[in-house]
């Protein structure tokens, strides 16, 4: 083979080899489900300054969550439990979930929490039982959403006309 043509490839092929390369658009969803479980003293549904986080209760989470791929649609759903930590506070977090793009879109989406059980026996009538509403913080470069649900409540079965008046 003649050098000057061996030269010539193999310098195309350095260089399509040394070329940068573009990486593929991640289309994996990193997601997190969150709120608060409080104890209402005064039974008014707010949090007040008698009020205190209830670590140990139960929440329920259902999610739905529809994945953009160009040719198809799907919808994923899941339930799930979880009990709070210290500061009251459950918390679910995805990993990634293939062709969501949950930044683009908040219509796609949804979730609720719903109580299930306090730890507390002095505080254990459900006062906000569920909720779908949410803050919704979306960070569209890392494909990040994070849903903040309002916060759910237990009341104890009488109210302490002390603490909390009439």
């Amino acid at each position: 083979m003649n050098p000057l043509v061996l030269f010539f490839l193999s310098s195309l092929f350095i260089t399509s080899m040394s070329s940068k390369v573009e990486p593929l658009k991640n289309t994996s969803a990193h997601i997190t489900v969150m709120g608060l479980v409080y104890c209402d003293i005064c039974s008014n549904n707010s949090f007040s300054r008698h009020s205190y986080f209830l670590p140990g209760s139960e929440v329920r989470i259902d999610c739905k969550f529809k994945a953009s791929w160009p040719k198809t649609r799907e919808q994923i759903s899941f339930s799930v439990n979880r009990t709070t930590n210290r500061y009251g506070m459950y918390k679910l977090e995805i990993p990634s979930v293939d062709g969501i793009a949950c930044a683009q879109a908040a219509i796609d989406s949804s979730c609720e929490a719903s109580l299930m059980s306090s730890s507390y026996k002095a505080c254990n009538i459900p006062g906000y039982k569920s909720t779908t509403d949410e803050i919704a913080i979306k960070v569209k470069q890392q494909n990040l959403c994070i849903y903040s649900l309002n916060a759910l409540n237990f009341r104890p079965s009488k109210t302490d006309a002390g603490l909390c008046g009439n």
